[in-house]
């Protein structure tokens, strides 16, 4: 199959490209798949998208007049896709349902310990010849309270790494896992409870802005966010004006509801036009990470041959276990 990679950078093309051993033509684009860039796949039998691609229906209606067959998505998450626009013009749509799960609960608890305990801001002191240590306190995790909303495998893995820590794990999941280590609660005593609220959920329309002025009502004004799920989950603004009240803790952000034209690229040069994004980045008790979570050898390289695996299933005319469809359908 001849294959149009959207967004790629260089470490996709070195996975992709070993787990493809030659079996499929792969094109490599540095292009976002967008509307207008859409033309760019006219000859290919399938694209493949990464997080922050446009597949919207208009997008999917572009692909398929140019002939593309298959969405081969190279993500777990589909909230970015038109499921029933798809549908609608006979396109499939595969995904990678399961990478590392190790990765993103890791990087999730990585941010709760840097931001806690200020270790980014010791690293700049001591390089500047600054020993002080005023102003880093942090506080023990043992028997601190952690909300995990969204107790899929990453959520569960996230919650065993804090019951680790001596911490007491509170859920909030309308499917409860019975693998899940902590105690389910609804979502107002979730936040009411926790110490730390650690998000772990798809974006679907009922966890849209999940996070916004009433949730942050309800919180501690010591507690700490983090979310390494998908931005939108989180009302950005609304973590603003809670930062500048000093009614949150502190915000640790691995996704960003706007990052589509801002993560995955060097900015340094430029000026960031994202008003909300640069007011997060003023605030000391924030840190921000560039969608990162994933990034480790071992899920890069799932990624990759799940991705693989899927083009050939189609090719094979196999019916692909990864593939995704409209709620309901």
């Amino acid at each position: 199959m001849r294959v149009a990679v959207f967004s790629t950078k260089r470490y996709d093309e070195r996975s992709l490209s070993a787990a493809n051993a030659g079996r499929h033509d792969l094109r490599f684009l540095e292009a976002r798949l967008t509307e207008s860039t859409a033309v760019l796949a006219e000859g290919f039998d399938a694209v493949c998208p990464f997080v922050n691609d446009d597949v919207s229906a208009p997008v999917i209606r572009r692909l398929a007049d140019v002939g593309v067959r298959y969405i081969a998505l190279r993500s777990a998450g589909f909230n970015h896709v038109d499921l029933e626009a798809a549908t609608e013009v006979g396109l499939p749509v595969a995904r990678v349902p399961a990478y590392s799960p190790h990765a993103v609960a890791e990087h999730a608890v990585a941010l709760l310990l840097t931001l806690n305990r200020k270790t980014h801001r010791a690293w700049n002191r001591v390089r500047d010849g600054n020993f002080s240590i005023d102003g880093l306190m942090g506080f023990d995790l043992v028997d601190k309270t952690v909300g995990v909303i969204g107790t899929g495998t990453i959520g569960r893995v996230f919650a065993q790494i804090m019951r680790g820590f001596g911490c007491e794990i509170l859920g909030h999941d309308p499917y409860p896992s019975e693998d899940f280590c902590g105690t389910y609660v609804g979502l107002d005593q979730l936040c009411r409870r926790s110490d730390i609220i650690s998000l772990h959920t798809p974006l679907t329309p009922d966890t849209h802005h999940i996070i916004g002025p009433g949730a942050l009502a309800q919180m501690k004004s010591t507690a700490i966010l983090i979310n390494t799920s998908r931005g939108a989950l989180v009302n950005a603004a609304a973590v603003v004006e809670a930062l500048k009240a000093e009614r949150l803790g502190g915000v640790a952000l691995d996704v960003y509801e706007e990052e589509g034209d801002l993560f995955f690229e060097d900015l340094s040069g430029e000026v960031i036009q994202d008003d909300v994004l640069s007011r997060l980045l003023t605030f000391p008790n924030v840190i921000v990470t560039s969608h990162q979570a994933f990034f480790t050898e071992e899920a890069v390289e799932n990624i990759a041959r799940t991705t693989i695996e899927n083009l050939t299933g189609f090719e094979m005319g196999a019916d692909s276990v990864h593939l995704v469809s409209p709620p309901g359908s």
